[in-house]
């Protein structure tokens, strides 16, 4: 999910009318022909607000429950099928939270909810209590972005600014009380990541493994793919096949298809990944502006769900006036 401050702003702002992708893979080869797709996008629920700019959606497995959340003030919306407006689960500002970018929900119906200047923060989402926070220490900037769970509980984030992954594990989680836990880092990719602009945000979407071997995770900047290992704590550069993961934020694996969105070109494409996560290969694409600038994506119950932030709108990358009511889409046909 984006990190969208001063640092990068004026490198989008250039881009915001939805360009279109290069039409080249990473080493230069054309795109196939079967990667663009026509899809069918509309919208699925709508959002109160009048400034609210979705950023990160996360679906509930045992409810079919979606929750997004507003990058402008924190909110936390929930959205339950065969309604089509969403309520506050949420409210802004809620334990201080004044901003909100990933969110899962893991097995056990824990909310996760990233807060980019803090950290994470836990909630039941049968009683909405807060069950722990998890903050990174120091004055450093930091960009605390996305979040994704392993099949053993471990919870896994990136930050876009200091390019490493956080790690809470479950016995962090039981162990938690009233005062924040630390963020430990688990990965450390700065040495791992192709050259950038100084100041760049580079990692964003993170996915779990549904085996429990590896993450997944994209660089926006260079438009790359990295691949790390659980057990052995390895980095790897997956190979990327017709096309690669630049602007890429939102990522969603089922299955051995991955669903990544596209910021800044209105963007999503669809990905067929190796078993062992070392390569991924283009599969389906589609660029249209009904997309309003995707932040991220989700699928759920055999729908894929996008969240259209317009941030370029009004938003935090540009000036205008957003369509409302802001909306989650439904793509099919990707």
């Amino acid at each position: 999910m984006p990190p969208f401050r001063q640092a990068v702003a004026a490198a989008a702002l250039a881009l915001l009318t939805c360009a279109a992708p290069a039409q080249a893979g990473t080493a230069g080869a054309a795109v196939p022909a079967h990667a663009a797709a026509h899809a069918r996008i509309s919208p699925a629920y709508e959002l109160p607000g009048e400034r609210v700019y979705p950023e990160g959606i996360a679906a509930d497995p045992r409810t079919g429950d979606l929750y997004a959340g507003s990058y402008t003030d924190g909110t936390i919306f929930k959205m339950t099928p065969g309604r089509r407006t969403a309520t506050i689960f949420l409210p802004a500002g809620a334990d201080g939270r004044d901003t909100a970018n990933g969110l899962k929900v893991d097995r056990l119906g824990r909310l996760w909810v990233t807060d980019s200047t803090t950290g994470v923060s836990v909630y039941d989402t049968r009683s909405r209590r807060l069950l722990a926070a998890f903050t990174v220490e120091g004055r450093e900037p930091r960009f605390v972005n996305d979040v994704a769970i392993a099949p053993d509980g471990t919870a896994y984030l990136t930050d876009s600014v200091r390019a490493v992954v956080y790690r809470v594990t479950p016995a962090q989680l039981a162990a938690a009380d009233d005062r924040p836990g630390k963020l430990e880092p688990r990965f450390d990719l700065k040495d791992a990541l192709a050259p950038h602009e100084p100041g760049a945000y580079t990692l964003n979407g993170i996915v779990a493994d549904p085996s429990g071997r590896f993450l997944l995770t994209a660089d926006m900047a260079g438009g790359h793919l990295y691949r790390l290992d659980l057990a052995s704590g390895a980095i790897g550069r997956a190979a990327l096949n017709g096309g690669d993961m630049r602007y890429a934020d939102g990522l969603d694996l089922r299955n051995g298809t991955l669903w990544v969105a596209h910021n800044v070109t209105c963007t999503v494409s669809r990905w067929h990944v190796a078993a062992d996560g070392t390569s991924a290969r283009l599969e389906r694409r589609v660029t249209d502006d009904a997309l309003q600038f995707p932040t991220t994506l989700v699928r759920s119950r055999g729908t894929l769900y996008v969240v259209r932030s317009q941030f370029d709108k009004g938003g935090p990358l540009g000036e205008g006036t957003p369509q409302r009511p802001f909306t989650i889409a439904a793509v099919r046909g990707l």
